[in-house]
């Protein structure tokens, strides 16, 4: 059966261009992901870790792995964009896929804000002459335009700028290895474990911290739509990208912890100015790695990652605009682009809009980061019930390991992390979950209840879909 055919069997047309290889996914998740994302956010896991800044994301990578199977079970189930939100809607009902789709709206919608924010916040301190505000506009401008004339047309750029930030990490890496060797930095096992200081639940909570690092292996589920050899490779690139990014995080992180110059100080009080790894790189190869390093990772958060993430934000509103659960207009695909361009739009102006106003913020980057992280964890646990409801409760396929060991062990994983996250985190996303059952409640009383086209037997298989 094609890919198109796929997509008939649930009552939905073929709107998106299918261009992209595997090829193209992998280098999508490394890039949504950020080759070089630990070098933004080192000093906070690090001392959220104490010291054991290694050891946080490889947990991190072995948590995930488990929801990378979870997501590679649901795609080959129902090959369509929407990620968690159709995983838990046809695996569960369709009520509990709207609240999963609501959830990682929080880490969806404000993914990009965060990216722009923090790209423009470096670049402002490297360059003071030009304002936060005007780094912004540029990046959510340089993107949308982007992403606006085509699939395609992301994917060759994200490649070439993916291309730039291993070169820099490769720098890094052997400068790094280099001043380590050569007695400029302390070799040492502590960023794996130390055991001084650690305790299970403050790893679990630098965790919760280094998944940030993480997300956007599972935005590759969203060009299931996209992708011109069905779902399988999409399972695959998921799994290889997830991998490939936390070999490269956990390299990086501790050669970074060998060379802090002050572990000490940075223990007690903190990465404050958020500038804890280019201080390492710098006791490395001297400032001018430093400043490669922080002006590399300032134009990868605010170019490709962002443009990537903006990709699957919009990819996500279509999906859920053309089951009627948002605004019908959000369901608009370009003709000529194949692209879904008012939710394009969309995204750049909330993006454009949310990071203006967290640069107002002295807390608006690490509040956005709580957010995303909450948001994300939440759907990812809906996700790893799905598996289990849809395969082994609905369908009766008797894969024990498969559909219960494999997303019980990633539910277990990521409940415990979910407990141990910031405080503050866990009140805004309940409230913002609890807003999204008065959202559910709504459609209920104005008859827009969910439903999504295709799971009812009765059901023609190819029919389109109506926009109302």
């Amino acid at each position: 059966m094609t890919p198109s055919n796929d997509l008939a069997r649930y009552g939905y047309r073929q709107e998106l261009s299918r261009q992209l290889r595997f090829r193209d996914l992998l280098a999508y998740g490394l890039v949504y992901m950020v080759p070089i994302a630990p070098m933004a956010i080192f000093g906070s896991v690090y001392a959220g870790s104490g010291g054991m800044v290694a050891l946080a994301y490889a947990i991190g990578v072995v948590a995930l792995v488990f929801t990378a199977f979870s997501y590679a079970q649901m795609v080959k189930a129902f090959p369509m964009s929407g990620s968690v939100y159709n995983y838990a809607g046809r695996g569960i009902s369709a009520p509990v896929g709207f609240l999963a789709g609501w959830v990682i709206l929080l880490d969806y919608v404000l993914v990009p804000g965060l990216l722009y924010l923090v790209a423009s916040v470096a670049m402002h301190s490297t360059v003071p002459a030009v304002p936060v505000w005007l780094w912004l506009l540029g990046f959510v401008a340089v993107n949308t335009v982007v992403n606006s004339v085509g699939i395609r047309m992301t994917a060759v750029v994200t490649r070439v700028m993916l291309f730039g930030e291993l070169i820099v990490l490769a720098l890094f890496l052997v400068v790094a290895g280099w001043a380590v060797a050569t007695g400029r930095g302390r070799f040492s096992w502590d960023a794996f474990y130390n055991a001084d200081t650690f305790t299970w639940s403050l790893v679990a909570g630098a965790v919760s911290i280094a998944v940030l690092s993480f997300l956007g292996f599972d935005g590759i589920s969203m060009l299931a739509e996209e992708t011109r050899d069905g779902a399988r490779q999409i399972g695959r690139a998921m799994a290889a990208v997830l991998v490939l990014a936390g070999v490269l995080f956990i390299a990086q992180t501790w050669l970074a912890a060998m060379l802090v110059p002050n572990p000490g100080v940075l223990l007690a009080e903190g990465d404050v100015n958020g500038t804890a790894f280019y201080d390492a790189a710098a006791v490395a190869g001297g400032s001018w790695l430093a400043t490669v390093c922080a002006v590399a990772t300032a134009i990868a958060w605010g170019l490709p990652n962002s443009m990537v993430a903006q990709v699957a934000t919009s990819r996500l509103l279509y999906a859920m605009a053309r089951d009627r659960q948002l605004p019908a207009f959000l369901a608009k695909v370009s003709v000529r682009r194949s692209v879904p361009i008012n939710a394009t739009l969309l995204t750049g102006v909330v993006s454009l809009a949310l990071g203006l106003y967290m640069a107002t913020r002295a807390d608006g980057i690490t509040l956005l980061s709580s957010l995303i992280n909450f948001g994300a964890m939440v759907a990812f646990l809906v996700l790893h019930v799905s598996v289990v409801v849809h395969h082994l409760i609905r369908r009766r396929s008797g894969n024990w390991f498969a559909h219960l060991l494999m997303p019980g062990i990633g539910f277990v994983i990521l409940a415990y992390v979910v407990v141990n996250a910031n405080i503050a985190a866990q009140r805004l996303g309940l409230a913002w979950l609890g807003l999204g059952v008065l959202v559910l409640a709504g459609l209920y009383l104005t008859g827009r209840r969910p439903v999504l086209s295709g799971l009812a037997p009765t059901q023609a298989a190819g029919r389109d879909m109506e926009r109302v």
